[in-house]
């Protein structure tokens, strides 16, 4: 066991004493040989594989963020195009509305006139209408009036004691009538 303890710390000592692989002079011919290998390689690998798909995916974007900005501005004069449409129908509705509303005016003014001017023959038919009944009226009034006073004046006459012939009586009930 002893030796084995030995060996052991013999390796250890050696490698001390050779220092890191890296920096042994001896093995630097080699190592720069693959590290220029490496170097090639990774470049190949890099310039012919790897940065081409990275080109190609940047391309792609950029030309989808162009064409998606390209349609934005597209879908925003559309969307312009449609609201100066939807503000120039909005306006035309608002005058024909106007328009509308002015002709419905001016039409139902002409029946209210036309309504206006049945009643008013209506009204001054029935009034001619009255004013014959009333004028019919009052002469059958001053008829009835004349007849009943002639009567009243003959028996106030006779109840008085006096006598009273028709023709005395209808004489001074037609003068008082008059006036």
């Amino acid at each position: 066991m002893a030796t084995q303890t030995t060996d052991a710390g013999q390796a250890v000592a050696g490698a001390a004493k050779a220092g890191m692989p890296q920096l042994d002079f001896s093995t630097f011919s080699n190592q720069i040989f693959w590290l220029v290998i490496t170097l090639v390689v990774i470049y190949f690998v890099l310039s012919r594989i790897a940065l081409p798909r990275i080109g190609g995916a940047l391309a792609d974007r950029a030309g989808t963020i162009t064409n998606d900005l390209a349609e934005a501005e597209d879908l925003k004069s559309r969307a312009l195009e449609a609201e100066q449409a939807y503000e120039k129908a909005l306006a035309d509705a608002r005058a024909d509305a106007q328009n509308i509303n002015v002709a419905m005016r001016a039409e139902i003014q002409g029946q209210l006139d036309e309504e206006l001017a049945k009643a008013d023959a209506e009204i001054s038919a029935r009034t001619e209408e009255a004013a014959a009944a009333l004028a019919e009226i009052r002469s059958s009034a001053k008829a009835n009036v004349k007849t009943v006073a002639k009567a009243t004046a003959k028996e106030i006459v006779a109840a008085m004691g006096g006598k009273a012939d028709a023709k005395t009586v209808t004489a001074a009930v037609t003068e008082r009538m008059k006036g």
